[in-house]
């Protein structure tokens, strides 16, 4: 009796984990959302980056559902999804920054320059 108990308990176990979302989802999930946060945190105000960021609020929210409705594979697949526009997000505006400094550099030599003319002649 004991055999069949443990089988029977080995069973149920079993059948809980595949209607819920497993620990690999939510760890997913939990990824997503710190990535979100700290793309946040990276981007401010910035224009730059912002339609990527939206994005990945909007995944990272539709992950949660997903997770909510105990759906594994979507939960898993919005959250991988909202992590990499999170990334991007951070990518479009230290780009953006990047080459505003690379502007603003390009300006302040070419006014240097401008100044050594004329002071030469």
């Amino acid at each position: 009796m004991g055999k069949s108990l443990m089988i029977a308990a080995t069973l149920l176990v079993a059948l809980g984990g595949c209607g819920g979302v497993s620990e690999m989802t939510r760890q997913q999930v939990a990824r997503s959302e710190t990535a979100v946060k700290q793309a946040q945190a990276a981007i401010g105000n910035s224009e730059a980056g912002a339609l990527e960021l939206q994005q990945a609020r909007d995944l990272f929210s539709q992950a949660q559902q997903a997770v909510g409705k105990k759906d594994d594979q979507r939960a898993q697949r919005l959250a991988v999804m909202a992590e990499l526009d999170a990334q991007l997000a951070v990518a479009k505006s230290q780009s953006a920054s990047a080459r505003k400094a690379a502007d603003e550099l390009l300006a302040s030599i070419r006014t240097l320059r401008e100044e050594a003319e004329r002071n030469s002649r």
